[in-house]
């Protein structure tokens, strides 16, 4: 997160909307993640859940569901 700005800001309107659009509109700072350590760090996500449903047995999948509809009904009262 930027740290704030300790720079004194103008009352000039104009030049304040500039220094908005400059910020909204310009690059961000490179990422210092690496690429290929996302990408491997993806694909186990996306075999993650299928995996893990195999392993279950129906009975354990339908305690699963039953669990999570019951949440979202406790959510929504």
């Amino acid at each position: 997160m930027p740290k704030r700005s300790s720079k004194k800001k103008s009352k000039d309107i104009n030049v304040l909307a500039s220094q908005i659009v400059e910020e909204a509109t310009s690059k961000p700072a490179d990422s210092t993640k690496n690429p290929a350590a996302v990408a491997l760090g993806r694909l186990g996500g996306l075999k993650g859940g299928k995996a893990r449903a195999e392993k279950l047995t129906p009975e354990q999948r339908s305690e699963i569901a039953k669990k999570a509809a019951e949440s979202r009904w406790r959510k929504k009262s």
